[in-house]
């Protein structure tokens, strides 16, 4: 159920506008933390995690302290950070 709670949150937060692009994320705001919408498949999840840290600081997001998780939702893969 939390799991479902969760995707419905990113669901909602992916109909605001995004706070920033990158080459392989969206990226949005949530009341839970820093969602990053992977705008490919091509990578593995290790990469994409790595991927993230690095592209995040291209819009001014350090996440390397932040706890993460990952989420498939209709609208694709989801890195979600937070603290």
């Amino acid at each position: 159920m939390i799991m479902k709670n969760i995707i419905n949150l990113l669901l909602e937060s992916f109909s605001q506008e995004s706070i920033g692009q990158t080459n392989h994320f969206l990226w949005f705001s949530t009341s839970i933390g820093i969602a990053a919408l992977c705008k490919t498949n091509e990578l593995s999840i290790e990469l994409l995690f790595d991927k993230a840290l690095k592209e995040g600081l291209e819009i001014a997001i350090d996440l390397r302290r932040e706890e993460k998780e990952i989420y498939q939702t209709e609208k694709g893969l989801v890195l979600l950070f937070y603290s």
